[in-house]
């Protein structure tokens, strides 16, 4: 399996990343600079984190300590909901870069929706403002739905490279998915391990741990890219950074892949983010 996607503008990210949320100071930063060590070379923010300076400082001193290649590193941030008008998108994206103090955003996503508020559309011919600028390489969103979608690409025809999305074995987005793989959109996984929900005691994901010889995480984790997803496992822990890292090893079966899935619930999400009624500001 390889270890990279192809987006749909030609450029190239890492099949698995990095999740920042929450980590934040010096805390943060240890555990940022730890996962670079690590080998992770997709990094995932957002202006809501608040963290991007943190991010930024962690790989700007691991590419001066390390002499790893910038192009090497695929950094991710998201703009918020309050700038979704299309001046306040252009503007929050060139503040994300200042604040990131990189020579670039990799790749830039609207956060949420917000449909209520009803201003995505302006926040995505922002963004298509700003990688024409040069601000970002690439563009991308975060919990549309299928009319999300059609609605920005139908007003730019421009299509977003990924949809960052909540998924995880209780909530495993198959016709989102369905939806991404018609329209050449890479899916990305937030929550990609289920968070508190973690289904690790699950027979299946039990089972076919012991029987690879890894832990539970690992096994969702490669469940996640047998699907063709790139999860964002956040862990603040050295040893757990590596482990949810190394998921190249090995390989599920169609039928350990099925089973897995099978586990999805109707009312699976982790909390009320239904991105046809959330609201994040």
């Amino acid at each position: 399996m390889s270890t990279s996607h192809t987006l749909n503008d030609g450029f190239q990210i890492p099949a698995i990343g990095f999740g920042t949320y929450p980590l934040k100071d010096q805390d943060g930063y240890r555990a940022i600079r730890t996962a670079l060590d690590a080998g992770y070379r997709l990094i995932d923010s957002a202006v809501n984190y608040g963290n991007e300076d943190i991010v930024g400082r962690a790989i700007n001193d691991f590419l001066k300590e390390s002499g790893t290649d910038r192009d090497e590193i695929t950094v991710q941030t998201k703009i918020p909901g309050r700038a979704h008008e299309f001046e306040a998108a252009i503007a929050s994206g060139k503040e994300s870069l200042a604040t990131l103090g990189l020579d670039r955003i990799d790749v830039l996503l609207i956060h949420w929706p917000n449909p209520i508020t009803g201003k995505y559309r302006e926040a995505w011919r922002g963004l298509v403002e700003l990688r024409e600028a040069g601000v970002a390489r690439s563009i991308g969103v975060s919990n549309f739905t299928a009319e999300h979608l059609a609605n920005i690409i139908g007003d730019t025809g421009v299509t977003p490279v990924v949809n960052q999305i909540e998924l995880h074995p209780y909530f495993n987005q198959e016709q989102m998915r369905a939806e991404h793989k018609k329209l050449g959109i890479v899916t990305q996984s937030w929550s990609p391990l289920g968070k508190r929900n973690a289904p690790y005691a699950e027979p299946v994901v039990a089972d076919s741990a012991e029987r690879h010889g890894v832990t539970p995480a690992q096994v969702i984790l490669r469940w996640q890219l047998e699907l063709g997803n790139i999860p964002l496992p956040k862990s603040a822990t050295p040893e757990r950074q590596a482990q949810n890292l190394d998921v190249f090893g090995f390989s599920l079966s169609e039928e350990e892949v099925a089973a897995i899935s099978a586990l999805t619930r109707e009312d699976g999400r982790l909390f009320d983010g239904d991105p046809n009624t959330h609201e994040e500001m």
